[in-house]
Order: structure tokens, then C-alpha cells, then sequence
């Protein structure tokens, strides 16, 4: 079977850099912040858990995550607090990037169901509450491997109805998905993607809006802009940039770009590449 998952994060990378490893005690906010999202690790509660939404108190060893920025209070107990690992988490791309953008805006997991997880969390806490030399390198590797094993879990259970991952959690669906992602440049058309499912142009149409939330050739455009973006970022000329994700010109290019961001590449370039104003 495909890998569903290699492409997307060879892609759009997710960096973890842990800021806080131990007793966390009494009442704690943190703010949003911009580009970042959150995971936290839950060994020993309980936590009260304050956010946009309902708030939950966590009793269990859990995972908390938050992918994209969310103002959120914990409440512990002010003596013995909880054991917490706390890990920022960086996707290449910010808003655009897939996998934060097809994620809930909060997940919340048991460790205990997310299949694979126990033997890479007794290395990540063992080492998180330890003074050992490259600790934090070694955990911040940690905190990308659960988060691999979330989106697993996500998909295996079908938990994101709708969204990118509803579709790659479709047993034919992902297979459309897969090769628009591993072959963007490619002239899709909907008969190509639907051949590609195994299903009808029509029941794929159909189904792919519903599982995705958009059209497929809305979602190529979307794909397509998003990696042109990280080209831009990356310091590539907007003639390379427009070939590798499937226009023929830089006009092309910068039609689609705009109708899918509002703004033309060199505008977006000026605020979103390294070193703009923006």
C-alpha cells in the first residue's frame, strides 16, 4: 500500500523544540503564538485544561495537541502540580501547511490508545526528566516521532471526518490524494484522478468533496499554490517554481496563485520570505 504519510511530511516538515520538562504547578497560560503550534505530554495529572471551546480536565496519562496557535490555561494542583512534557511544534509552511490545516483545531488522546506509542514514550520521558548530554536534541527527535504516530491514529481510526486526513483515512480516496501529491506537476484531470481511485468520475467527485470538504481540483490548486510558496521561501526563481508544480509560465503561475491567496507570488514573497519586513 501507498505510503500515505512519507510524502506529506517529506514535504511539509513538522519540527518539535521542547520548552518545558517537569512539575508544572498551579495556573499557567500560554499565549498563541504566531507560525506555532503545541504538543503536550501528560504523564501525571490531574490537568484542567482552559481553551477556546469546552474545557476538559485531564485525569489519564494523555497527549494534548494543539496544531495550530491557541491561547490555553492549565490548572494544576499548586504543590504537587503534574508531570508534563511540552514541545512547540513548527509546520514548514505555517497555516499553509497541510497537516495543520486538515488537523482539529484540539486533539486529546489517552497515551495508552495510540497504538506504538509506550515504548517511544519511555524513552522521551526517561530522557525529558533527565541532565543527560543532547537530551534535548534527542527528545525534540521524540516529540516527531509521536507526532507520526498521531496522524497514524487519526487516519486508522477515521477520527477526521473531513479535511485531508478524511481523505487519506478513504481506503480508495487516498490513492487519488497520494498521486496529486507525489506528481503535482502532472495534467490531473478528474477522469485521471478518478481512474486512479478505482472509482467512477462521478461517485469520486461526489465523494471526494465530502471527504475533503473541496473539489479535486480545487484541492490540486491548493497543493500546488502551497508548494510554490515553499519554493518562493526557499529562494527559488518564479520561472523554476512555476514549472515544478504544473504551469507552463510564470502567468500561469501567478493566476492560479492569486486566485487561490489573494495576492500575487512576488507580493506574498515580499512578507513571507526570510528576512521580509513581514
Amino acid at each position: 500500500m501507498t505510503d500515505r504519510l512519507a510524502i506529506l511530511l517529506d514535504r511539509f516538515a513538522v519540527e518539535a523544540d521542547v520548552f518545558h520538562a517537569g512539575a508544572l504547578c498551579g495556573i499557567n497560560l500560554l499565549e498563541a503564538d504566531t507560525g506555532l503550534g503545541q504538543l503536550h505530554l501528560i504523564r501525571r495529572g490531574p490537568v484542567d485544561v482552559v481553551h477556546e471551546g469546552a474545557p476538559m480536565r485531564i485525569e489519564t496519562p494523555s497527549l494534548l495537541l494543539y496544531p495550530r496557535p491557541m491561547t490555553h490555561r492549565f490548572v494544576t494542583d499548586p504543590n504537587r502540580g503534574a508531570d508534563m512534557v511540552c514541545a512547540n511544534l513548527r509546520f514548514e509552511g505555517g497555516t499553509a501547511n497541510p497537516i495543520a490545516a486538515g488537523l482539529p483545531g484540539v486533539v486529546c488522546m489517552p497515551l495508552d490508545d495510540v497504538f506504538g506509542l509506550s515504548e517511544v514514550l519511555v524513552v522521551l520521558f526517561d530522557e525529558a526528566f533527565a541532565q543527560r548530554c543532547g537530551r534535548v536534541a534527542l527528545v525534540n527527535r521524540l516529540f516527531e516521532v509521536v507526532m507520526i504516530q498521531i496522524l497514524r491514529q487519526l487516519m486508522e481510526q477515521g477520527a477526521v471526518e473531513v479535511g485531508l486526513l478524511g481523505g487519506l483515512a478513504h481506503p480508495r480516496l487516498r490513492h487519488a490524494l497520494v498521486a496529486m501529491h507525489e506528481a503535482p506537476a502532472r495534467a490531473w484531470t478528474l477522469e485521471a484522478l478518478a481512474d486512479v481511485a478505482g472509482m467512477s468520475r462521478s461517485t469520486f467527485a461526489t465523494g471526494f468533496r465530502d471527504a475533503v470538504g473541496v473539489t479535486p481540483g480545487q484541492y490540486l490548486q491548493g497543493w500546488r499554490v502551497g508548494l510554490a510558496q515553499q519554493g518562493l521561501r526557499r529562494g527559488q526563481p518564479l520561472k523554476v517554481v512555476a514549472g515544478d508544480v504544473g504551469y507552463g509560465s510564470e502567468a500561469a503561475l501567478s493566476r492560479a496563485f492569486k486566485a487561490y491567496s489573494g495576492v500575487s507570488p512576488r507580493e506574498w514573497k515580499r512578507t513571507h520570505a526570510p528576512g521580509s519586513a513581514g
